[in-house]
């Protein structure tokens, strides 16, 4: 088991110090945005140029990765990283902004493939669990610690831009000098989202719906924290409270959906995300330590929804349609992360901050009413091979271990094989 550890201390030494940059990333940018006086459509027009990177990300970078191989791809994506947060503090102008984060977008979409295929040839099924748990609570540490860096500097100058970029270049040493062997190429997989949507239908409208949840937080919260007045001390807080409420319910939520219909659970987790929203909606004049509770009781179910409708399309699929259907989902999730400030930074800009979380309640609501209506339509064993296990994913929704291991190169062998017509489209209800 120590071995296990060793042979991954490297990786996580990485995965921590991009995280950290990560988080400081995801901050300063709202918080110089609001101190520059662009409008919140503005900040959602660049903000969606990183979710673009970060969809096509999804689909090229396994090409670069078979072609010269992991290590080199992350050297290059890393260095991608720095190079747009440099940009960012050098080149102070919204339309530039728009291709700094298409680019921010795409290599760390890119990076995460990366880490989680080495952490995956490290893994065995006895210490999956516990090193993806410790995957998990890396990424999250990570992005918290970086968050409160920012009220440390100034964001109205360079000092946190070149402080970014100088944490993610650090981020390469660990992996850059470490002698542990490579990763094996990743699999080529095929996806058909149309045919996903006919086997599961719940599972992409959520999946898309999950996407425009976090998309429409992860570029729109810090506005939020600065529109109404908070320090970036306490606009740290509550983005960390946020993150906080996410790791501590994906258990809890994962078992629940273990024992029943995961499409109860997404009900449920949909009216609470309702609730919640209008709590914070209707607070946001309280004092700080009320706001950090109802962002915690947000991010219970802002984040994990997602890995609930990744196990229900499993739930309909073989073990040898994993990898395609993983596929599909994340590009479904892109398109909805794309979608999220495009629809929220409008009304915000019409209506105020508090739109924000109106507008999240919106969604919340449509994802519940969706999967209650998807349980009125079909029994929840209809085509169901065998049940998987939930898996808690990170905060951004990336290539799960099955995508990319010795065992997914198999199964997306034979998907090729035949890829005129997917596996699940033959049992589709």
């Amino acid at each position: 088991m120590l071995a296990n550890f060793a042979s991954v201390f490297s990786l996580m030494l990485s995965t921590f110090l991009m995280m950290v940059a990560f988080g400081l990333q995801s901050y300063v940018i709202p918080v110089r945005s609001v101190a520059e006086s662009w409008s919140t459509l503005t900040i959602s027009i660049f903000a969606t140029g990183y979710t673009l990177g970060f969809t096509l990300s999804c689909i090229v970078t396994p090409k670069f990765v078979l072609r010269v191989g992991h290590v080199r791809v992350f050297t290059a994506l890393i260095t991608l990283l720095s190079i747009a947060i440099l940009m960012c503090g050098l080149v102070v102008d919204w339309r530039a902004w728009i291709g700094f984060r298409a680019v921010s977008g795409f290599a760390i979409a890119g990076s995460y493939l990366v880490i989680e295929s080495w952490l995956n040839e490290r893994v065995t099924n006895e210490n999956r669990g516990l090193l993806f748990s410790l995957y998990l609570i890396t990424t999250m540490v990570g992005t918290i610690g970086g968050q409160y860096l920012v009220p440390l500097g100034d964001p109205s100058n360079t000092s946190l831009f070149i402080l970014c970029g100088v944490l993610f270049s650090l981020a390469l040493l660990p992996t850059a000098l470490s002698s542990s062997p490579m990763p094996a190429p990743p699999a080529r997989a095929n996806f058909d989202i149309p045919a996903l949507y006919r086997r599961s239908p719940v599972a992409v409208v959520g999946g898309f719906l999950a996407g425009a949840l976090s998309g429409a937080w992860l570029n729109l919260g810090g506005v939020f924290t600065q529109k109404i007045g908070l320090s970036t001390g306490e606009g740290a807080t509550l983005l960390a409270s946020l993150l906080a409420g996410s790791a501590i319910s994906q258990v809890p939520i994962g078992r629940a959906s273990d024992r029943m219909d995961r499409r109860i659970v997404m009900v449920a987790c949909g009216i609470a995300g309702v609730v919640s929203c209008l709590a914070m909606s209707v607070s946001i004049a309280s004092s700080p330590p009320v706001l950090y509770a109802l962002a915690a009781c947000i991010g219970t179910v802002l984040f994990p929804i997602y890995a609930l409708n990744v196990a229900h399309a499993n739930d309909l699929a073989r073990p040898d349609e994993y990898v395609a259907i993983s596929s599909g989902l994340m590009i479904t999730y892109g398109l909805g992360t794309i979608s999220g400030p495009l629809m929220v930074g409008p009304v915000m800009d019409r209506f105020g901050p508090v739109a924000l979380f109106i507008a999240l309640a919106v969604y919340f609501a449509l994802y519940s009413g969706y999967a209650a209506w998807r349980i009125l339509q079909r029994e929840q064993h209809d085509g169901l091979v065998a049940k998987t296990d939930f898996q808690a994913t990170t905060v951004l929704p990336t290539p799960g271990p099955d995508v990319t291991g010795p065992l997914a190169q198999q199964d997306a062998g034979e998907l090729i094989e035949d890829d005129t017509v997917p596996a699940w489209e033959q049992r589709a209800e």
